[in-house]
This record gives structure tokens, C-alpha cells and sequence, in this order.
């Protein structure tokens, strides 16, 4: 074959795994884009799911007002928050005050990487896609500390104080109750720990473990009954109560978000994923999410806040011991199985 064939060969080749990369990077791009408008909406889209469950629970009129059965109720918060005033207070410090409610979304958005829809269908399949979501979610302690310090009012430092304390307690017991399906699993790719739940949820073996990381969940999204960090009577709205427009929605955004991560983790962790039946694995997955967020929604509506040594002593006292537990009649019952 003569050099010049051979050069054009080379090149073709060359060519062919140049669009073959480009097709992979497009590919991906449309991963990224569709589970971030499918978070981002999903979240609007709760600002009027709850109001609406908890009428209901409450038996009264949840949003009626803005299009059919209030559905245009996110649309409508979202341009109230546009064009509400954006105000910094004076003795606040600018950078931080600013910097603040990005880092809650960017935190959670991130942890998204790791959540697999589908087998096929995950940003980032890693192979330690459990420690990454571990990592982002303590992010979210430096959200709402500088959000309290740097506003400058006695406030929000309580209840940047008492969130970065909760979230750094529940975040010790929430790493040891995974620890149980990580011994279960071998890995900590959530697509093998979905995997490895074809024949049994991980619920059963590992119920003191879904019970604790529960728990855990609605400290880290400071939900009701662990809100103590925005107790209105207290505190008025804690870490937040100089935040105004934009910003605010941030914070409301994150929550949100937050609630729907919870969610995704304990149904990928837990409950199967995307495994089910007849339909479609992002369906069940779906499906799964709200049943979750569903409950909740019904907590907020049922339960009271307990007090803040009540909360820690849940935790420390409660929590730490049965996480303890777990690992240790986990890991004997596998070493008895192995030999």
C-alpha cells in the first residue's frame, strides 16, 4: 500500500474517532441537561405539591387561584420573587451574603452527578458514588453558617449555629447507617447497590439503617420536626431572616432540592431504584421519589418540633448506638455466611 493510502487511512481513523468523542460528549450533554431541567422542575413544581398535599391533609383550600387547580402558583412565586427587592443589609458582609444561598444549590445540584435514573442513564457512573454524595451534602454545612454569620444579626448566627451543629451531628450517623449496604453491596457505586436488590430491597436486611438515614434526612434538610434552626417563634426565620427576593428563593429552591435528593439516595439505597415490574425503570423511579416526598409532606402536616437538647439527644444518645449496632451484627452475620 502506498504512503499516501496509508496517510489517508490515518486520517479517516483519525476522523472517525473524532466524531465517535463528539458524539459522546453530546450524549452526555443531553444527560446533564435533562436531569437538570428534571431536578430544577421537579422542585418548582413541589412549591405548589405541598401547599396542595397539606390542604388536604388539613382539610382547607391549598392555591386555587393562579390557573386550573392553582397549577401556575411556582410560575407566579417565581415572578413575585423577581421583582421583589433585592436588599443586602449594611452590616452585612457583601461577598459572603451573596455567596451563601449559591452554595446550597450548587452542593445539591452536584450530588444529583452521582444518582442513577436508569442503569444506562447516570451523569457520572463512579465507582465511589456513595462517598461523593457523602461529600456534597456537607457542603451544605458552609451554606447556612455563612449565611448566619455574615448577615450580622444575633438571629441568623443562632440559627447558623444550631444548623451547621445539627447537620454535622446527623451527618456522622448518616455515613454509619450506609455503611451496612455497603458491606451488603461490596461497593460503593450506587448502580451496584441498585443492582444487588434484584432479588431482596436492602429495607429488609438493613431496616435499623433506613430508619437512622431517614432521621438523618430531615436534619440535613432542616424539614419538620428538626426546622429548629427556623423556629418562626424563636428565631423568626433563622440563617434566613435578613435574606429577601432572590436569594431567598434560593434558599427555597434548596430545600426543595434537597427533599428530592433525599429521596432519590433512599429509593437507589433501599427501595430498588429503578427495579420494578412491567413499567419502565425511570418510571418506577419516579414513582418511588414521590411516594417519599409525599411523606414528607404528610410529617410536616402531622408532627410538632421537639426542643434542641431534645434533637441532639436523639441523635448522640439514640441514633449513634443503634448505627453502631447495625455494623456489628451486619458485618458477624456476613463473616458467619462467608465461612
Amino acid at each position: 500500500m502506498s504512503e499516501a493510502a496509508c496517510h489517508a487511512l490515518g486520517l479517516a481513523g483519525f476522523g472517525a474517532l473524532a466524531t465517535a468523542a463528539w458524539a459522546t460528549v453530546l450524549y452526555d450533554l443531553v444527560i446533564v441537561l435533562v436531569v437538570l431541567v428534571g431536578v430544577l422542575s421537579i422542585a418548582a413544581g413541589l412549591t405548589w405539591f405541598e401547599r396542595r398535599l397539606l390542604s388536604f391533609f388539613q382539610d382547607r383550600l391549598g392555591p386555587n387561584r393562579v390557573g386550573p387547580a392553582g397549577l401556575l402558583q411556582p410560575l407566579a412565586d417565581m415572578v413575585k420573587m423577581f421583582f421583589k427587592e433585592d436588599w443586602i443589609p449594611p452590616f452585612a458582609d457583601p461577598a459572603l451574603f451573596v455567596l451563601a444561598p449559591a452554595i446550597i444549590i450548587v452542593s445539591v445540584l452536584l450530588a444529583f452527578v452521582v444518582v442513577p435514573v436508569t442503569g444506562s442513564f447516570v451523569i457520572a457512573d463512579l465507582n465511589i458514588g456513595l462517598l461523593f454524595f457523602l461529600a456534597m451534602s456537607s457542603l451544605g454545612v458552609y451554606s447556612v453558617a455563612l449565611a448566619g454569620w455574615s448577615s450580622a444579626s444575633k438571629y441568623s448566627v443562632i440559627g447558623g449555629l444550631r444548623a451547621a451543629a445539627q447537620m454535622m451531628s446527623y451527618e456522622v450517623f448518616m455515613g454509619l447507617a450506609l455503611t451496612g449496604v455497603v458491606l451488603l453491596s461490596g461497593s460503593f457505586d450506587l448502580n451496584r447497590i441498585v443492582a444487588g436488590q434484584r432479588g431482596l430491597w436492602y429495607v429488609v436486611p438493613q431496616l435499623p439503617g433506613f430508619l437512622v438515614f431517614l432521621l438523618a434526612g430531615f436534619a440535613e434538610m432542616r424539614r419538620i420536626p428538626f426546622d429548629l434552626v427556623e423556629a418562626e417563634s424563636e428565631l423568626v426565620a433563622g440563617y434566613r431572616t435578613e435574606y429577601s427576593g432572590m436569594k431567598s428563593g434560593m434558599f427555597l429552591v434548596g430545600e426543595y432540592l434537597g427533599m428530592t435528593l433525599i429521596s432519590a439516595l433512599i429509593v437507589t439505597i433501599y427501595f430498588g431504584g429503578w427495579l420494578g415490574p412491567g413499567l419502565p425503570g425511570f418510571v418506577w423511579f419516579l414513582i418511588k421519589i414521590f411516594i417519599f416526598i409525599a411523606f414528607f409532606i404528610l410529617v410536616r402536616a402531622t408532627l410538632p418540633r421537639p426542643r434542641y437538647d431534645q434533637l441532639m439527644d436523639l441523635g448522640w444518645k439514640i441514633l449513634l448506638p443503634l448505627c453502631l449496632v447495625n455494623l456489628a451484627v451486619t458485618g458477624a452475620i456476613i463473616l458467619a455466611v462467608q465461612r
